[in-house]
């Protein structure tokens, strides 16, 4: 088989991220298309939060390299406060000298076909630049999302590095990948001179955990219909405060109806605020906040909920939750909150989910949960069989491999 040297910053044992799952998917079903993956990552030290639930699903054959990695916001504060250029394009930019060390000594020694180095964390990028530069190796930049956008990042310096990044992964890159169209038409607008080296290849789900789950008809909170958020809710980009307008306008003016309603947020990282929001509005009867759990918990819980609630800010609308994908095979009622011209949106269409409303229209979000909380799972709240299978991580780590072999041809 030819090797390919993965290069990622989300991998296990980090706890919290549904990024981890793209590149520990890959390597899992890499093999079976005909690639050897070699995964080159941070200790674990520089990660926020640990868990080995996941480290079962790294296959015992798969090597893994974990060059040497700090945090500069944890590991070299004083006082609280630490020096911006250490922290430039992201907090882990210590893992770039000892991680491009370990990568040519992978190279030496395992002679890869290319290299493949992921984003969101920026340093990887810069990773898989160096190594490229120094081997001479076919490199694929794994944007997944936009990096450099307007008004993101908010730091002027990191903006202007994140648009450096890019602008040498066009001139060195043999492929860039993301994750959504609305991204990839973007950067051939702005790069119409690299437009043939754009490539699309989304996330996905992985099949293997969701047949370990048993089924169960005990709801997850009796007596309620129970709306499941399991992820980040950022203040911005999936701003939940339009929907606690429109629960608290339902339950001021259908209180019987709404007193069925339970609203559960798994792992919103954003607790104070969202508390904050929720005691305001005197909702904190209908909207709970809940600690993150193991993966195949998170798999479980949303199976159980009675619908999963979907949100998107029309700021990331070329973006996709990548946990859409596990709504999606998790078989239950969607909601989207979104703007309905987003790529969260079409996604949710082709998948035949219509229960639509744009997540800063609290008007529309409360007809939207008044239609549900009256009809129950009607037509347009539930995926089709058939869109849902073709997202499987299988499928997607297929058409990775197409592209490999383009690249090392």
């Amino acid at each position: 088989m030819k090797r390919l040297l993965m290069v990622a910053f989300h991998f296990p044992p980090l706890a919290g991220s549904s990024g981890i799952q793209r590149t520990l998917r890959f390597a899992r079903y890499l093999p079976d298309n005909g690639w050897e993956p070699v995964v080159l990552t941070a200790h674990p030290r520089a990660y926020e939060r640990t868990s080995g639930d996941q480290m079962q699903d790294i296959a015992p054959s798969l090597r893994v390299v974990r060059a040497q990695a700090w945090d500069t916001a944890r590991h070299f504060a004083f006082g609280g406060r630490y020096i911006g250029a250490l922290a430039r394009p992201d907090r882990w930019l210590s893992w770039k000298y000892d991680a491009i060390r370990q990568g040519m000594r992978l190279i030496r020694e395992l002679r890869p076909a290319a290299i493949w180095s992921t984003y969101p964390i920026a340093t990887a990028n810069l990773i898989g630049l160096a190594l490229h530069q120094r081997s001479g190796l076919p490199w694929i930049a794994d944007f997944r999302d936009p990096m450099a956008q307007d008004g993101y990042p908010a730091d002027p310096v990191t903006w202007r590095q994140f648009k450096s990044i890019e602008t040498q992964a066009v001139q060195h890159a043999a492929a860039m990948v993301f994750t959504t169209p609305g991204a990839c038409d973007d950067y051939r607008q702005r790069y119409p001179q690299a437009a043939s080296r754009i490539h699309l290849i989304e996330n996905g789900y992985d099949e293997a955990p969701f047949r370990e789950i048993a089924p169960s008809a005990q709801p997850l909170v009796p007596g309620r219909v129970t709306l499941l958020h399991s992820g980040i809710v950022y203040p911005s980009e999936r701003d939940p405060r339009p929907l606690f307008d429109a629960l608290a306008e339902l339950k001021a003016a259908a209180p019987e109806l709404t007193a069925r309603l339970h609203v559960r947020l798994r792992a919103c990282a954003h607790e104070a605020f969202v508390n904050e929001e929720l005691a305001r509005r005197n909702i904190t009867d209908l909207v709970e906040t809940q600690p993150p759990i193991p993966y195949r918990e998170a798999l479980e819980e949303m199976c159980r909920a009675d619908a999963l609630l979907v949100m998107q800010a029309a700021n990331c609308n070329a973006q996709i939750p990548a946990k859409l994908y596990e709504y999606f095979r998790a078989g239950r009622p969607l909601i989207g909150l979104t703007d309905p011209a987003g790529d969260t949106a079409r996604s949710l269409r082709a998948a035949g989910v219509s229960a639509i409303a744009p997540l800063d229209n609290a008007a529309a979000i409360g007809e939207l949960l008044l239609l549900y909380l009256k009809n129950g799972a009607a037509q347009g709240f539930t995926p089709k069989a058939s869109y849902v299978q073709a997202c499987s991580r299988q499928a997607r780590t297929a058409a990775f491999a197409g592209l490999l072999e383009q690249v090392v041809k």
